[in-house]
């Protein structure tokens, strides 16, 4: 692999560890959020989704600018509304401007989730996309373990009613390194050539590397997806020609947070303690879901151009079925009344889940979905992608506590028949990418 090859791939999927922090940062500040703004639980959960709120308009808008300006340039604003919603929410000067300052972060965070694995995926050869794009995934799970260590070395430093300033200030380094460092990374070629600048593209392919057998030939390909005569940048995405691709991306999509993965990131203490454990036990249970979450996703990272992309999705959905099962008759077993045989089965089962998705669906989502789309579309087809996970996600997110508190056995039950038809469609519908050049999947999906 060539270095500057992985040093562009480093440097972009910065903006996933990015992503990773912003998202998780806010998990140490609730409680002095609630005395400093004076919020009740129901506008506590507001504030806490408010970036959420902007992770959705964010992977919705980032698409356009994507094609307008550049997949570079757009990383470069995403760097920028990291850096000002870092320091906006260390200092605002009331509910009403954090609130604003964490939706700015929401939206680079939706954005981040288009741009940066869409842009590893142009930049990167067949052979080795999908461990590069999956980088993103890794700092992503980095990211939100960097979140939860800042937050406790913070907590450690006494600084008693700034405490929370500085948990949410400190990301202003990082977005800004992560600014600095686009300027050495290039263009994507395939966008060059959707802007005629051939030359620069030609340049860029032969400091990366190609999957042709010459920097002319990839050219030639990039050219016939892009196919100017009969299609341009401008025409719709939801037309027939697009429509098994879109079904494609809308499906991986939706399917990731039906595993209920949302609702254990965000909820892992208080299903512990549904299933009989102490306070303490259940945190550290979280830390230990948190760390499974990263090992796995590293086993992911080094096989997923060898076993490729349904190998993992089928490993992995059959442990989300096997593991949700587990813990749904946990609950239908042991109910209000949990043994610690009961609270190890719920344990273990979870930890079976999280590194079934960190395996599977995790690895999987950005990597695939970056690969579906024809060139002259992929910036529009990722931002659906993306959209569909962030409002799976706030589904998901805002109804686990309210169908928990009635039944946990229903609600992992769900989860555990989603990942049934999960399964279905991997073995059914989900073609094979790998180590298939960006060009030739348009053509094996039957798009001109």
């Amino acid at each position: 692999m060539r270095g500057s090859l992985l040093g562009a791939t480093l440097i972009a999927a910065l903006g996933g560890l990015l992503f990773g922090f912003d998202t998780a940062v806010i998990s140490g500040t609730t409680v002095w959020l609630r005395q400093v703004f004076d919020l009740s639980d129901f506008w506590l959960g507001f504030t806490v989704a408010g970036a959420l709120i902007g992770t959705i308009v964010g992977a919705m808008a980032a698409g356009l600018p994507a094609d307008r300006i550049g997949r570079r340039r757009t990383l470069m604003v995403i760097a920028v509304l990291y850096f000002v919603s870092a320091v906006g929410t260390a200092l605002p000067w009331d509910w009403y401007s954090f609130v604003f300052f964490r939706f700015l972060g929401g939206l680079g965070v939706g954005g981040a989730s288009v741009v940066a694995p869409m842009y590893i995926a142009e930049i990167s050869p067949a052979r080795l996309r999908g461990r590069l794009v999956a980088l993103t995934q890794f700092n992503i799970v980095l990211g939100i373990l960097l979140a939860f260590f800042s937050n406790f070395v913070i907590a450690q430093l006494g600084l008693g009613s700034a405490e929370w300033r500085w948990m949410f200030g400190v990301e202003a380094c990082p977005a800004a390194a992560f600014f600095g460092l686009l300027f050495f990374v290039p263009y994507s070629p395939r966008w060059l050539v959707s802007q005629g600048r051939l030359d620069e593209a030609r340049t860029v392919l032969e400091q990366l590397g190609t999957d042709a057998d010459s920097v002319a030939d990839q050219l030639r390909e990039i050219q016939a997806s892009l196919n100017v005569q009969h299609h341009t940048l401008h025409e719709p995405l939801f037309c027939r020609s697009y429509l098994r691709p879109v079904l494609l991306a809308v499906a991986i999509a939706m399917f990731n947070q039906l595993s209920g993965i949302n609702a254990l990131m965000y909820y892992a203490p208080d299903i512990f303690k549904m299933a009989g454990a102490g306070a303490n036990a259940a945190l550290l249970q979280a830390v230990a879901i948190g760390g499974t979450n990263l090992v796995f996703t590293m086993a992911a990272l080094a096989v997923i151009d060898h076993f490729g992309r349904r190998r993992l999705m089928l490993v992995g959905s059959v442990g989300y079925i096997l593991s949700l099962s587990g813990t749904a008759w946990a609950f239908y077993t042991y109910g209000q009344n949990f043994t610690p045989t009961g609270g190890a089965i719920v344990l273990v089962s979870l930890l079976v889940f999280i590194a079934s998705h960190a395996f599977g669906q995790g690895a999987v989502i950005w990597v695939f979905i970056s690969e579906i789309f024809p060139n002259r579309v992929r910036a529009r087809g990722q931002a659906l992608g993306s959209f569909t996970h962030w409002f799976m996600a706030a589904a998901i997110s805002w109804t686990f506590p309210m169908f928990a508190a009635k039944s946990g056995g229903h609600t992992f039950a769900f989860y555990a028949a989603m990942m049934v038809l999960q399964l279905l469609w991997v073995l059914l519908v989900m073609p094979e990418t790998k180590g298939v050049p960006l060009e030739q999947i348009q053509k094996r999906l039957g798009i001109e």
